[in-house]
């Protein structure tokens, strides 16, 4: 397990891993610029508040790694960066330390940099499925103080993956289950695909406090182990990566599909790449953007490089929101914006009418 999550940062780092055909859908989403917006870029504050967590910015890293010493390194980084900025961030799964003990300080690492930012724990639904362990579970959490839990689905990525555990049966009542036992607020996110409406809705019955959509655009799980299946030599693998690259539903489509059937928050993630990205996403309806590749880049090389990063994209975000009058999150969720293309088509053919946020006002 420990050289699959190293084989992951590599490939991730060297290799060309984004979608080639399918697009996030931000390309499709156009924020009315304001010539007139009645305030100073000074006045922009972003500060937000997320399952009762102050944030100074809606942005969280998401979950990609531990288990390693390479890893190690990398989530202090992030952590660092996140409590002196004042966001969030994800582990990777941490079923490698449950089974090993010996690596919670890869993970551990993160609560001892960041004493005071929201960290978010992570457990894969086809452990939950396999093993209704609630214990090992909780120990997960306690490992890292964490303040939720996330349970990750990752379908695409287990089909194709050489050693992948195709396990998903009954995984909505074990998180049922879960959300019922556990003191910690859930969330369910995706890793990639998107979440449609009807599994939202799912999720929300099953008691889960939050959905991250993780969709299609950015990082193509099914490529990280479709190179990985060509390292090792396993054909059906390699076909089915290259087959499942672009699979997946948009993250635009995913993220007004879900904002617009259930009431609980929502991270929006899935090729995320900028600012302008990140005011969108609040626009469309998320509490936070999640943003994954661009700060793993930038945390093998160091704290430094991290914090840079995190930093640029709060900069690009108070840019847009002075440009749409917008002088706060509250005010950018009522931003009139118009969503055109495919992104506009497919909303329309699911029953979802896009015409409703041009006629918003802040």
């Amino acid at each position: 397990m420990v050289n699959r999550k190293d084989d992951h940062i590599r490939i991730c780092l060297e290799r060309n891993v984004e979608a080639k055909r399918i697009t996030t859908g931000f390309e499709d989403v156009y924020l009315i610029h304001r010539a007139l917006p009645e305030i100073n870029l000074d006045d922009v504050r972003t500060e937000t508040i997320f399952l009762n967590h102050n944030f100074s910015a809606p942005i969280i890293v998401e979950a990609m790694t531990g288990g390693t010493e390479r890893s190690t390194e990398i989530n202090a980084a992030i952590a660092q960066a996140v409590e002196e900025l004042g966001l969030g961030m994800g582990v990777g799964s941490q079923r490698a330390a449950l089974e090993d003990p010996s690596l919670e300080r890869t993970y551990k690492i993160v609560r001892e940099k960041a004493p005071t930012a929201f960290i978010i724990s992570n457990i894969g639904a086809p452990q939950l499925a396999m093993k209704n362990n609630f214990s090992k579970i909780r120990r997960a959490v306690e490992m890292i103080e964490a303040n939720a839990l996330a349970v990750h689905l990752n379908p695409l990525q287990e089909v194709v993956q050489p050693e992948g555990e195709k396990v998903y049966a009954g995984i909505v009542d074990k998180i049922r289950v879960l959300a019922d036992s556990l003191d910690v607020p859930i969330i369910v996110k995706e890793t990639g695909g998107g979440i449609s409406a009807e599994v939202a809705r799912m999720l929300e019955d099953a008691g889960v406090a939050c959905i991250d959509i993780a969709g299609a655009g950015g990082t193509s799980w099914a490529a990280v182990e479709y190179y990985r299946a060509v390292e090792q030599g396993v054909p059906l693998s390699r076909d089915l990566g290259l087959m499942l690259w672009d699979w997946g539903i948009p993250t635009v489509v995913s993220l007004v599909e879900v904002t617009n059937s259930v009431k609980l928050p929502v991270i929006a993630s899935g090729g995320i790449r900028s600012g302008l990205d990140v005011a969108k996403s609040i626009a469309l309806g998320a509490s936070l953007a999640g943003v994954a590749r661009p700060i793993l880049i930038a945390a093998c090389r160091g704290y430094e490089e991290t914090k840079s990063a995190l930093s640029m994209l709060i900069a690009q975000l108070k840019s847009t929101m002075f440009l749409i009058g917008a002088s706060s999150i509250e005010k950018l969720k009522r931003a009139p914006l118009v969503i055109l293309g495919r992104s506009a088509e497919w909303l329309k053919a699911r029953g979802f009418n896009p015409e409703v946020y041009a006629r918003r006002r802040i």
